[in-house]
């Protein structure tokens, strides 16, 4: 008998993006969760710039009146950049 064919749930309208530190030396674990990221490890400065860029960059969306999933790759690596601190 065959197996059935699954099939994967359409992604349209989804996306996330994850962001991973490894420069973690003091054993801190460190985890900052949106509705549309999700930020891991790093140390505390690290961790800290990762969020502020993407809380600013999820702002920038809100201002353009856009979703993630409604971005280009690179319009979205553009306003990261532009989010990033300095």
């Amino acid at each position: 008998m065959k197996k059935p064919i699954r099939r994967r749930k359409s992604t349209k309208g989804r996306a996330h993006l994850l962001g991973l530190g490894l420069d973690n030396d003091d054993g801190h674990k460190r985890i900052t969760t949106g509705e549309q990221f999700t930020l891991v490890g790093g140390s505390e400065e690290t961790h800290g710039r990762m969020t502020e860029t993407v809380v600013k960059t999820m702002e920038e969306l809100k201002r353009r009146d856009k979703q993630l999933h409604q971005v280009e790759p690179q319009e979205l690596a553009d306003i990261m950049h532009k989010s990033s601190p300095k």
